[in-house]
This record gives structure tokens, sequence and C-alpha cells, in this order.
């Protein structure tokens, strides 16, 4: 079996403590007594006076091995940084577990320093006793920006393994961090790799029993990492399901089946997925017309259509042709795709890459949430949009994948989708009007030997036919079409309302639901009427 967490070394977090000095925290004037707690502390004035004035050296390690420059980038203090550079101190000067300046910066994400460090000739490759680089301490610590920096800005590699075989990814799947894991997938992170236990990133998110990285893990890889085997010949849904992970081992057993179907059964599959329900529902709403036109408009034992019916058919029939177009739009309609990055390869960081300048915040769309991020896609999507399964695309203002339209609902379709709701329920509304009504009052005279009911069964069984399917279409279109219009008059997807633990953005101060969108019942119906969507751009508070 793999490796306990006890076994496993994690990169110690060098405090400042170790010499006497707490991290962090306001300036002491009684504790900055040395070159050393000035660097932990950012006081420049006092770290000049004991460099200019009193002559104390910055490149000479203190009493424990540490560096005053490490104790600068631990604290992201950058001119304290520059200061000590400037003054002899080695950027690539290690400590006795041979870590440097650089890995200090990593533990807590310490951009600022890095920047200065790598321009002033810090290896961004350095690796300590452990084999780890700055992107495994990094990892370790879920520190994604800065990731993501080095990554971006000096072409880190973010495959590289320490002594034991572990990549950053597999190092932050361990340490259960969503955001660094869906930064390396972006960045077509290699989910393939073993370790000294054999054990993939999906293995290990297996282990620790988080459903979360295993389906973001499935999702952005292949069937083969599913039937990788540790060094027991273990599986990852095995190993979920020997730890007592039912939940992680029906996700992964049920990637392994649908990735395991061969021949004809993984085309038929295939086929069903991507038509879906919609030809089936086609055929429901075919059969509907016919059964009413022929058991209930036109049928012989039924007394004469009167105008004042024929005025309501006519509604009826109208409303069913409408509801057929509209279906055929939000089936056929974009729903709002959002084009794949197609051109740019998360292996080479440079020109091309939409995440070079991502720390910056000079992408319109980026807001600060790292699940923005679509690995499959290679996008940087908006807020409330979502990568569809199905359809193999992220759509804008997702709403759900809709099976019985054989396409998702989203921002460019969901007004077409509620329309033919809304149309849908007022036909199916008026053919069960109509038909009871036929069925109560057009019949002749029944005999007194028998009941309503069984004469309608026995002499009218289309009528009877078409009563119970349209009731039955009617009670479904109808709770959508309610569900649907309490949605769009909160200005909230089907999606938001069923993963809204997982969205950061509905959670206010309190950590409760909370919708930022929500303009009022009025602005967010008048809105969504007229312009068919609502704008992500106006928010209701930050």
């Amino acid at each position: 079996m793999a490796s306990t967490p006890a076994e496993i070394e994690v990169v110690a977090d060098p405090k400042a403590q170790q010499n006497g000095i707490p991290a962090g925290g306001d300036t002491a004037v009684d504790l900055v007594v040395d070159v050393y707690s000035a660097s932990a502390y950012g006081d420049l004035e006092k770290l000049r006076s004991f460099v200019e004035r009193h002559g104390q050296s910055v490149a000479r390690p203190d009493g424990n091995g540490y560096y005053a420059l490490q104790l600068a980038a631990l604290n992201n203090y950058a001119d304290i940084a520059e200061y000590i550079i400037e003054h002899g101190g080695d950027v690539n000067a290690a400590d006795h577990t041979q870590q440097t300046a650089l890995h200090w910066a990593a533990v807590r994400g310490s951009i600022a320093v890095a920047g200065v460090l790598l321009q002033n000739g810090a290896r961004v490759e350095a690796a300590d006793l452990n084999g780890y680089r700055a992107v495994h301490v990094a990892a370790q610590y879920g520190q994604t920006a800065f990731l993501n920096h080095i990554i971006a800005h000096y072409g880190a590699d973010f495959d590289a393994t320490d002594n034991d075989g572990r990549s950053p990814l597999l190092w932050a799947v361990y340490n259960g961090y969503v955001d660094t894991v869906r930064l390396l997938l972006f960045r077509d992170a290699y989910q393939g790799g073993q370790d000294k236990e054999g054990c993939t990133a999906l293995h290990w998110a297996a282990i620790r029993g988080n459903a979360e990285l295993c389906t973001l893990l499935v999702h952005a890889g292949t069937k083969v990492e599913l039937m990788v085997k540790d060094d027991k010949g273990f599986t990852p849904a095995q190993l979920a399901s020997d730890k007592g992970h039912r939940h992680v081992a029906h996700i992964l057993s049920k990637a392994t089946s649908a990735n395991g179907n061969s021949g004809n059964d993984k085309v038929c599959s295939g086929r069903i997925s991507k038509i879906g329900y919609a030809p089936i529902l086609l055929f429901v709403i075919v059969i509907l017309l016919i059964l009413f036109i022929n058991s209930i408009l036109i049928a012989p034992n039924f007394m004469k259509v009167t105008a004042v019916v024929g005025l309501w058919v006519w509604i009826g029939l109208s409303l069913a042709a409408g509801s057929l177009v509209m279906f055929y739009r939000c089936s056929s309609k974009d729903p709002g795709y959002i084009l794949p990055n197609t051109g740019w390869s998360g292996k080479n960081a440079g020109a091309g890459d939409p995440l070079l300048d991502i720390d910056l915040n000079n992408s319109s769309t980026w807001t600060g949430s790292w699940s923005q991020l679509c690995p499959t896609c290679k996008i940087i999507r908006p807020v409330r949009s979502k990568h569809c399964l199905s359809c193999k695309h992220c759509v804008e203002q997702f709403d759900h994948h809709c099976p019985w339209i054989s396409n998702c609902v989203g921002k460019k379709n969901k007004w077409d989708f509620f329309v033919f709701l809304c149309m849908g329920t007022l036909t199916t509304f008026l053919g069960a009007v109509i038909a009871f009504h036929r069925m109560w009052t057009g019949s002749p005279k029944i005999p007194s030997s028998e009941t309503w009911i069984h004469h309608m069964v026995t002499e009218h069984p289309g009528a009877v036919t078409f009563l119970v399917l349209d009731v039955f279409v009617l009670s479904g279109a109808f709770t959508l079409t309610v569900a649907q219009a309490t949605q769009i008059a909160r200005n909230v997807t089907t999606n938001e309302l069923a993963n809204a633990y997982r969205y950061w953005y509905l959670r206010g101060p309190d950590g409760r639901f909370r919708n930022p969108y929500n303009h009022g019942c009025r602005k967010n119906c008048t809105d969504f009427l007229i312009h068919g969507y609502n704008n992500d751009d106006k928010i209701a508070w930050p």
C-alpha cells in the first residue's frame, strides 16, 4: 500500500523562530538586534544601520545555518531582499538542507521576493536534499499564484520529480489543494507519473477520499490513468474501495466502466450520449398531436365541435406549432459556447500564455478565482460558466445540460428554452381541458349499467390514452416552468443552486448563500425577457 502521511517527508516551514525571532508581526525594537532579525521583520533602516555603520555581513549564515535573504524571502520583503543582494548576499546560498531563498519564498507564496531573486540570477530549478524545487514547495503549501508566476515568467518545470518520484501535481493532490491541481492540469501536467510506491496523482486522490479532485483528474485525464496499478497491484478505484471511500470508488468505477466499453457498445453509448432524448420527446409530441386530432377532434363517436371549442382547438394547435419551433431553436442554438484555446500549449510559457500576466489582474475575465481555469478547453472562463462533459465545451451562464433537448441551456438559449417550456405547458393544459370537455359532454348517453370511466376506456381508448399521456407531459412541463421562472426571478441558475456550496461568489461574509447577481425580481425578470439574459457585469453588491 502507498505511504502514510507520516512516512512522507514534507519540506519544513523555516520560520524566523529558529533565530529566536517570531516571523511577521510588528517590529519590536528590542528584538531587532542583528541583520537576521531586521530581515525577518522587514526593518530596512535597522538593516542599513547594521550593515553600513556596524559592518555586519548579510552574506554569512547565522548560528543555525540560515541566511538573512531567506528570512526576507519567507516574509515577502522585496526591498530587504534587494538591499541584501546589492550588499553581497548570494541569491543561491543554501542552508544545511540545501534550500535557497527561493524555497523559503515558495512556502508563503512570496511573489514579489521571487521576482527579485530570479531577476538577480536565482536558479529556479535549484533542489534541496529531498529533491524539492520551488515548484514542489509551492505545491506542498498550495501557493497557486506563486507557482503560476514562476512557471509563466521563468519557465519552471512543473513536471519535475523529487527524490521519491513525486511531482508538484502529486503533492498538490496529496495535500488537497484543488486550485493548485487545476492550475497544473490547465498547464498539461503529466498525470501518469508514478512515485516510489507506484502511485499516480489519481491514486493519491483516491487514498485521500477527495471526490472533487478525483472528478477533476478523471475529466482532464484519459482512461490510462484509471487502469494504472501501484506497486501492490491496486487501481485508483480499488484503493478508494479499500479505504472505505464509497462515493469516490463509485466515481472511479463509473469512469472506468464508461471508458471500458468497446466495439459496438462504445459506439452506441457515444451516439446516445450525443443525441440525448430529443428524438424521444419529438416522438411523444407527434403522437400527442395525432391522438388529439384523431381521437379527440374528429372522433366519430363524439358530438360535433362547436365554434367555441373550435376556437380553443385552433389556439391549442397554434401553440403546439409554436412549441415545435421553439423546441428546434433551443435544441439547435448555440447555448453560449466559449471557444477553446487550441493554439496554446500549457507546456510552453511565454508568448500566447493566457496565464502570463494573470497575477497582474489585467484580464477583464479574471476575477481572482482559480476555478475559472478550464483544464480541458485551456481558457479563463467567466465566473458563471461551466464545462459541460456532454457537449465538450465551456458554456457561459451554464444552467444545465438538458437531455430532452440534447443541448445545454446557457446564456444564449435560455430564453428560447423558457419560452418552449411555457408554450409546452399551455399547449398540454389546453389539450387536457379540451379532451376532458369532449369526453364529458361530447359522447352519446352512457348506459346506466356502466360507469363513465369504464365507458371511456372501452369506447374511446384513444382519447383516454391521449389524456393520460398529455397530463403526464403537462406535470413535467409545469414543474420545469415553475422552477425556471423562480430561478429567473432570482437570477440564479440550476447549476448554481445545486452546487452553491462549491462556488465562492455565492457565499457572503458569514458563509451563507448570497447571490451577488440578484437585483430584485422586477429587474431580473425585465432584463431576462427583454435581452434574453442577465448581464453578469452588473452585480448587486461586491
